[in-house]
């Protein structure tokens, strides 16, 4: 790996958690972004993405992803899907496969990408787990899935997300996720600004990704607010707006032997 794609020793197949260096789009977009729907020059993003198939080893048409929702939604890939039905349109927020031919990928700029693999590597997933996510079930629903394709000893690496220093949300963001996981508090502590919190995202969903079975997980513990490697809807925010890109975490199971 290098400073523009990172990974986890957890996972031993091709993988990557891609910074927003190396790609070819101009600003704001600059330079390795992946977002199909953001308003970037189609064929930048496309030659982005087909860079990002290359690191993982496999074709650009079938590096896959999501139309992301924030959902519990997880869609499998097996010798049975037609590809064609496949692709950003489709809704979910994580991907699931066995095909060693496929790369399943999701797309962030603060939210937790979730690279996940089983211990022989021919099962591995991508989740896209933001607050809203991880706390409706999208961690467990993509380690039932991987399960269901059977998988076993699943490991995971949490990639980087905005980090537990600079999370700062208000008392309505805390009541939704309590009202959906109580045992979510102790993920909470006050913030210098009343009536606020700091939440610490990575090391929540470690905790779902636990319970769910998953005795494996590293935290690479790169906060994208301030590591400039990275997009950042938070940091874009503070800044006053304006468009920027996404970056993509990206996995593809071992070749079979």
């Amino acid at each position: 790996m290098s400073d523009a794609v990172l990974g986890s020793d957890l996972l031993s197949v091709p993988h990557g958690f891609f910074t927003r260096l190396g790609g070819v789009s101009p600003k704001p977009y600059d330079s390795l972004n992946c977002s199909l729907s953001s308003p970037d020059d189609l064929e930048n993003v496309r030659e982005n993405r087909a860079r990002v198939a290359r690191q993982i080893q496999v074709e650009p048409d079938m590096l896959l992803g999501l139309k992301q929702t924030h959902s519990d939604i997880t869609v499998p890939v097996t010798v049975e899907t037609p590809l064609w039905a496949m692709g950003t349109g489709q809704n979910g927020d994580a991907l699931v496969t066995d095909r060693p031919d496929v790369g399943v990928s999701i797309i962030t700029a603060d939210c937790g990408p979730v690279l996940l693999a089983s211990g022989d590597g021919r099962v591995v997933g991508a989740a896209h787990a933001g607050w809203r996510g991880a706390a409706g079930g999208i961690l467990e629903s993509v380690v039932a899935q991987m399960k269901a394709l059977g998988a076993s000893e699943i490991r995971a690496a949490v990639g980087p997300c905005i980090g537990p220093e600079s999370y700062e949300v208000g008392p309505d963001m805390r009541d939704a996720v309590l009202a959906q996981d109580q045992k979510a508090e102790v993920f909470f502590r006050l913030a210098e600004r009343a009536g606020h919190f700091i939440f610490d995202l990575p090391g929540y969903c470690a905790a779902r990704l636990r319970a769910a079975g998953v005795q494996k997980i590293e935290v690479l513990g790169v906060d994208t607010l301030t590591d400039q490697r990275f997009f950042s809807h938070r940091r874009r925010t503070l800044a006053g707006g304006g468009h920027i890109g996404h970056q993509i975490s990206a996995i593809r199971p071992r070749l079979s032997s």
